[in-house]
């Protein structure tokens, strides 16, 4: 048996966290960069302003998070 491989392709991408005054993440839609988000609120806004109504933060097929989840605003102490 064969197992399907599911490869979304999220509209919302966030990247990973920035270091910065305060630590940011880069958020894309559709390709674009359209800002810095300080938190998940900010991801919130610049998917409404795109038009785009977010039901589930979680969704792979939503929103990809890198480097981290949706509780990810700080960058790791490496």
């Amino acid at each position: 048996m064969t197992e399907s491989l599911h490869i979304g392709n999220p509209r919302i991408m966030v990247l990973g966290v920035q270091p910065g005054t305060p630590p940011f993440r880069v958020v894309e839609i559709d390709g674009e960069v359209v800002g810095e988000a300080l938190a998940i609120t900010d991801v919130l806004v610049a998917a409404a302003a795109a038009g785009i109504t977010v039901h589930d933060l979680d969704d792979p097929d939503v929103v990809c998070w890198v480097g981290g989840d949706k509780f990810t605003w700080m960058p790791s102490l490496r």
